[in-house]
Formats: structure tokens, sequence, C-alpha cells
């Protein structure tokens, strides 16, 4: 079968060639963005009289065929015909005959498959905002439902110092959130329409590259038709943000796993999102954010590998750049099923209060509330820091708690201490306590709630 292109070659490809550098394989997932692209791009022809409004009018009911072909798993596309462009315009040819070589008056595959990688794009990125919206949802009802628990917060993943199991979780919402901020951010420059731009540098037809654009629900058009058909700047941002995104899923994951094991017993997850071991049949893996934290290096991976494809490219068009999309593909999967898995896997999440409240009272993280404690009283916090540091030893070394010290014993390291330092001790009292703007406290957290809840709606 001759080629579409193939007027000025004297030989056929060579198999392995035509297998190697196809694209069709993968570039398939574009075949609804590419038939809306053709669509624009026939309208606007005909509109400005480069081809005859019945031409136009076959064309379209052409490309809708064959869209209604793909949609019935009715069509076989080709290696032959290299990608979803050439594989479109070959099923065209085949519904209507010559007339849909027309639709290639005017625009390159350059542009066409840069204006069907933007139209994907936008649309993932809307995806995803939706999804990560579904995943907020769930840590505000969790929130809410925990507004009263009590946990131990960590640095360096040592006790430290008392929250709400809810000021926890919303740290996540706010993660999630900027992630929201960046892929609506990004839109502005997904939203740049190439179509028209030619090959590289532009065409001789009276073409409205305008009305292509707005017809496709672009906001602008490149105004450099060598940057229309080279940049990728809106795949890397994407690759980016979702990097991002997946780096708080992953720390995330973590928690879950770590909550959910015996030494913490925080949490349980529930049985739809967790499996079992083929040998021990008393275990209950966390598999599913073990599996979300895992795949967090190939979302990596993806952005590392098309840097590397673009970073020595010349202008304008090269093939080097068909290796943009498979990164994206895989990366839209990942996120997609990560997204879908994580909303109901913390809605149905079981807290157990009575565990995190156990390891805030058999600890030492109530220690800087005895500093202060001692501050507020006049003595200098780096001294009131030391005089808590020496407590602290006595207590561990005395197999005790801070609560469980005698008032003596308190007053052996300073005779500021009164009989209220146990009630400054109690974790209730630590956690309402933080008062400032973004604490702990039960009221910032209502607070932070109620402007969780107005963002979302």
């Amino acid at each position: 079968m001759s080629k579409l292109w193939g007027g000025r070659f004297t030989k056929q490809t060579d198999k392995l060639v035509e297998e190697y550098t196809a694209s069709i394989s993968f570039d398939k997932n574009l075949v609804h963005e590419d038939i809306a692209g053709s669509i624009a791009h026939v309208t606007m022809l005909a509109d400005c009289g480069i081809i005859g409004q019945d031409e136009k009018e076959t064309i379209v009911a052409g490309l809708k065929k064959v869209e209604a072909k793909v949609e019935a798993g009715e069509v076989e596309y080709s290696v032959e015909n290299e990608d979803i462009h050439m594989n479109n315009e070959k099923l065209l040819l085949d519904e209507v005959g010559a007339v849909g070589g027309k639709l290639h008056t005017g625009r390159s595959r350059n542009d066409q498959v840069a204006t069907d990688f933007h139209l994907y794009v936008k649309k993932q990125t809307e995806v995803m905002i939706e999804l990560l919206d579904a995943v907020q949802r769930s840590i505000v009802e969790q929130a809410k439902d925990n507004l009263e628990t009590i946990m131990p917060g960590y640095t360096h993943l040592q006790r430290a110092q008392p929250v709400l199991f809810a000021h926890h979780l919303l740290a996540y919402f706010w993660m999630f959130e900027r992630d929201k901020e960046r892929f609506r951010d990004s839109l502005k420059r997904v939203n740049w329409s190439p179509l028209g731009a030619g090959a590289l540098a532009g065409t001789t037809f009276p073409i409205n590259r305008q009305q292509t654009a707005e017809a496709l629900g672009f906001e602008r058009v490149y105004p450099n038709s060598m940057d229309a058909v080279s940049d990728r700047d809106f795949a890397l941002e994407f690759l980016s943000t979702s990097s991002i995104l997946m780096t708080h899923i992953s720390r995330l994951s973590e928690e879950l796993v770590n909550w959910s094991s015996q030494e913490f017993q925080f949490i349980e997850l529930d049985d739809a999102f967790c499996t079992g071991s083929s040998i021990m049949p008393q275990k209950k893996n966390p598999d599913v954010p073990e599996l979300l934290r895992g795949k967090t290096g190939r979302v990596y991976g993806n952005l590392m590998g098309l840097l590397t494809v673009l970073k020595g490219l010349p202008l304008a068009y090269n093939k080097d750049m068909q290796e943009d999309k498979e990164g994206v593909f895989d990366t839209v999967k990942t996120l997609d099923g990560a997204l879908r898995l994580l909303a109901p896997m913390l809605a149905t999440m079981q807290v157990r209060k009575e565990n995190m409240y156990k390891a805030v009272a058999n600890d030492y993280s109530n220690a800087t509330d005895i500093a202060d404690y001692l501050a507020n009283k006049g003595l200098p916090f780096r001294e009131a820091h030391e005089v808590i540091g020496k407590i602290v030893l006595y207590a561990i070394q005395n197999n005790k708690f801070l609560l469980d010290l005698k008032f003596d014993e308190y007053q052996e390291f300073s005779d500021l201490f009164e009989e209220d330092i146990y009630k400054k001790l109690d974790p209730e009292q630590v956690v309402r306590a933080r008062t400032s703007e973004g604490g702990t406290g039960h009221d910032q957290v209502k607070a932070q709630l109620n402007q969780a809840e107005k963002l979302l709606g």
C-alpha cells in the first residue's frame, strides 16, 4: 500500500523501519481529539472559501462515520499508516473518496499532532482537578468526624506535640489544593492553539486560525508558527504538576501504611482496599497505599524522560518528539487510578481514636507546654527549655511520664511550678491552647474546615 506522503520516494519503507517509527500503538488515544481538530479545520477551510461547502459537508460526515466506527470497535489501525493522523485520513478516504484528500489543505501533521496533544492534555487536566476535588471531600468528611480526636504529631518520626487528627488530615487538603491550583494555572498555557502553523512556517492559504481556535475551545493562537509546532512546555508542565501531586499522594500513603500497622494501630483500612498473604493467614496488607507510593517513581521517570528528549532539539519539529506522548498517557492512567482509589479509601477508613489518645497520654509530647508554662512565669525560654529537658530525662530514668510526676518532684526542678501544672499537661488542654492562626486548637481547626468547605463549594 502506497504511503499518503510517498510521491517523492522510489522504494517502500523497510518493514522494520515501519514498525519502529510507527506511533499508532499509543497515539490512537488521540483519535477523538484528532477528529475534532479535523472537523474544525475543514469547517474553517470552507468558511474561508478554500474548499466548497458541499466538500466540507462530505468530509465532516465522513469523519463522523469514522468516529462512529471507532466507538463501535469496528476499526483496525494499520502500522503502515504510521500514526492516528494518517490512519484517520486513510479511513476518511475509504469513506468519501478523493475529496477526503482536501482535508489536509493548509495544515501539516506537525500542527495537527500538536493540536491533538493540546486538546488531550487540556481534557485530562480538567479531569485531574475533578478527581482531586473528590479526594479533598473525603478528607474534609474525615476531618469533621475527628474534630475531637487527639493524636501525636511527629517530627523526625518522633513524637513531638499533640495535634487534632483533623488538623493532620487537613494538611493534605491544602497540599491537594495547591495541586489543583497548579493544574488550573497550567490551563492558561495549554489553551494555545497550534492549528494553522503548518509544518513550521505557516501556509499560503488564506486560513483563519482564530476561527479554529475558538471552535476547539482555545483561548489564543501561538504567535509564532515555529514555536507552535515545537512547544511541549504544556506537556512538561502537566508531568511536573503530576509529579508534585504524586509526591503528596506518596506521603499520605506512607502515613496510611504506618498508621495501619500493629506498631501504630491508629487506623484500619477497609478490607476492599487491602489484600492478604499467600502463606500468613493473619496478614492484612495495605497494598493500595503501598502501590500508590511505588507508582510515584514512574511519574517522576516520565517527567525526566520528556525533559531529556527535549533538551537538545533544534527548531522546529523533530521525530524525537514522537516520544512526548507515552509518558503523558502513562501518567494520566497512573494518576486517574490513584485518585479514584484514594477518595473512597479515605472515606471508608476507620479511625481508632482511643489508640491515638493512649499514644499521646503515654509520651512526653506535652513537654513544650511546661517550657511555655515557666516562660509565662518569667523564666527565659532557653532556661525553661533546659529545666524541662532535665525533667524529661528524670522521668525517663524513673519509667514515668510527665503526668505521673508528683508535685514535689516538679518543685525539685523549679519553685515556679504550681498545682495548675497538671491542667497544662492534659493533652486536651495542650491542643486547645494552640490558638494561633493555622494552629491545631479546636477553634482554629474549625475555621480551617470552614475555609476548606467554602473552596469546595
